[in-house]
């Protein structure tokens, strides 16, 4: 439904049928967003695309309280921050309509707003997250993402990264990461954190 509504805003400002998907996908490859590519190359609002993207998703039809989630976020020993590459409103919304919104002390997101806003795999992003919930010591931060990229920028920082996918990847001869197939089994690959 998000690929969706993101061709029809590419349709919308220019880009015709047969490229649509394919120029987006390379945005959302080479940039970690489509609405970065779509800023750069098409000089979009992105606050406009957010609005029309994001926020016209019906969320809370589509995603349903999490209750094993819950539970295993309750019973993390450590601070929980999330860090997302969606803005704000959609963020909090999808939080809100997993049941976990109040388990988290902050959000690191996308600000849509800000000129060059940072996002995965950028190092300022990540840098942004750590700043924005207080900490020092890359040791200290545990990632969990869907993203290779983004796993794979986390791990070069110094950060404990998990890959949530799936399909079993490679991330290079020199990468070790951690896997899962999906976030409910975190406690079997970080016992550390649990209680």
């Amino acid at each position: 439904m998000m690929k969706q509504r993101i061709y029809a805003y590419g349709r919308k400002i220019g880009l015709d049928e047969a490229s649509v998907v394919k120029t987006c996908g390379s945005y959302y490859r080479n940039y970690g967003l489509s609405v970065r590519g779509l800023v750069m190359h098409h000089q979009i609002d992105p606050v406009e695309f957010d609005e029309q993207v994001d926020g016209s998703l019906p969320l809370e039809d589509i995603i349903k309280p999490d209750v094993e989630l819950r539970a295993m976020l309750e019973s993390i020993k450590t601070r929980r921050w999330a860090f997302t590459n969606a803005g704000n409103n959609h963020a909090r919304r999808v939080l809100k309509c997993l049941g976990i919104a109040d388990l988290f002390e902050g959000i690191t997101y996308c600000d849509y707003s800000e000129p060059d806003f940072p996002c995965k795999p950028e190092r300022e992003a990540y840098d942004r997250a750590m700043c924005e919930a207080g900490v020092d010591d890359a040791q200290l931060c545990y990632f969990a993402d869907d993203s290779a990229k983004n796993v794979e920028a986390a791990l070069n920082l110094g950060w404990t990264a998990v890959l949530v996918s799936p399909a079993i990847r490679t991330m290079g001869a020199d990468k070790t990461h951690l896997q899962i197939q999906s976030i409910h089994q975190l406690p079997t690959v970080l016992p550390q954190l649990f209680n």
